[in-house]
């Protein structure tokens, strides 16, 4: 057991050997996220105003909900988080 340790390469280092850098990766990762929520968004609002629109609570709901993700979106991207 005289061999030197080797280090651990990235997960990135597996994508630059088949021709795609870590950006491109980490945009087409953010691209899937963002299509869920926005699919998961219409979903949600769609059944708030569909089965709730008699209630008071659910547009200051709808409203809420918007505003708190897409604050936590601008956080995570401007990477303050």
């Amino acid at each position: 057991m005289t061999e030197p340790l080797t280090p651990v390469s990235s997960p990135f280092a597996l994508f630059g050997k088949l021709g795609i850098s870590g950006h491109e990766v980490a945009l087409v990762l953010f691209l899937v996220v963002a299509l869920f929520w926005a699919l998961y968004t219409l979903v949600v609002i769609y059944h708030w105003v569909r089965y709730s629109h008699a209630s008071k609570v659910a547009m200051p709901a709808i409203a809420l909900y918007l505003v708190g993700s897409c604050v936590f979106i601008v956080l995570a991207l401007s990477g303050l988080a």
